[in-house]
């Protein structure tokens, strides 16, 4: 039945793009080009829309895990239903964040928050009447940072994929076999869609795309994977989901360093700088899949090690993101100077 149902879940997705590709128009529902886009056309969005509804055929065909984790699909439906709106009517910035804060306390209301966070030094810290604030922000900000990824045709979508599938694997070792089946859900919906949106994509899945994947992937890393009391369990969601994270984290720093708002938009984010450095789209998007498998892999590695083992690679992963994360210029005060220079030079020849 569970394999049945993930077929579905990517059968049911593949098959609803191609009509929301010519629906999505009819509605208003489309992606205008600015100076911080990379498209140059008007593109069809709602491709969360199909992601969703595969994601619930295989849920409701799984039949035991809807009992299990009711909040799951509410809350799920309550942001896909926000995500559309917007990709139809441009919700502002502060109506889409109350929206995701809803959807975040829905999921908390049913039981699904993280208790404690583990101390390498002294144990446990039991976070108490913090629990909740922390389980909204956590749900809230690996939202917004899947968003900040959506840059290039394919780069959301496959960067979910592979966190869904890694969450799938390293819930399965935890014994965790719902998560990993909804987590593989996710995966094979979001695999349906990926054709239509790897570059050149024919439609995006826009912020009902994005928001849905983001909010489900912290969901379930939070129902999965925060329940081991060793040290390195903290570390295994948030490498998981590392990119998005990382990317919005360097952000901040990056404007912060530059003096420039924390919230202004710019194209210092890494698939910005692997264009700016004369990659192609494709090759962009291969280059930060490689990142998601490779630090996927650390996650899953980090599962089955002793804790002092999986402290020395969390080690190596710290020095090897910072070097790199300066190389390629998205931190650092002279990132976007060094990222600009790069793309002028490439344009003289």
């Amino acid at each position: 039945m569970d394999i049945l149902a993930l077929a579905l879940a990517g059968i049911v997705s593949f098959l609803l793009t191609p009509l929301l590709c010519r629906l999505a128009p009819r509605l208003g529902a489309v992606d205008k080009p600015n100076a911080r886009k990379i498209h140059h056309t008007l593109m069809p969005r709602l491709g969360g829309v199909a992601i969703y509804a595969g994601f619930l055929a295989a849920y409701w065909l799984g039949g035991a895990h809807f009992r299990e984790y009711p909040g799951l699909l509410l809350a799920g439906s309550f942001i896909i239903v926000v995500g559309i709106i917007d990709d139809i009517r441009s919700l502002s910035p502060w109506m889409k964040l109350l929206g995701q804060i809803v959807a975040a306390a829905i999921l908390v209301a049913y039981g699904v928050r993280v208790d404690f966070l583990t101390n390498p030094f002294n144990g446990l810290v039991i976070l108490g009447k913090m629990a909740i604030p922390v389980t909204i922000l956590w749900l809230v900000g690996v939202t917004n940072a899947l968003n900040l990824v959506d840059g290039l045709d394919g780069l959301a979508a496959g960067t979910s994929l592979i966190a869904a599938v890694t969450i799938a694997v390293v819930a399965w070792f935890n014994g965790e076999f719902v998560v990993a089946f909804l987590s593989l859900a996710l995966a094979a919906a979001t695999l349906g869609f990926l054709p239509f949106n790897f570059h050149p994509a024919r439609i995006f899945m826009g912020d009902s795309g994005s928001m849905f994947l983001g909010f489900n992937l912290a969901a379930l890393a939070t129902i999965g994977l925060t329940k081991s009391a060793t040290i390195i369990s903290l570390f295994i969601p948030v490498i998981i989901l590392g990119l998005p994270i990382l990317d919005t984290l360097f952000a901040i720093i990056r404007r912060f360093l530059n003096h420039r708002p924390i919230f202004a938009p710019d194209k210092g984010h890494l698939h910005h700088r692997l264009l700016a450095q004369g990659w192609s789209q494709r090759q962009a998007v291969g280059i930060i899949y490689l990142v998601d498998a490779c630090l996927g892999g650390s996650a899953i590695l980090l599962s089955r090690v002793a804790t002092d083992q999986g402290v020395l690679i969390l080690v190596g992963l710290a020095v090897i993101i910072l070097v790199g994360g300066d190389k390629v210029g998205i931190i650092g005060r002279g990132g976007l100077t060094r990222a600009k220079a790069r793309h002028n030079t490439l344009h003289m020849f």
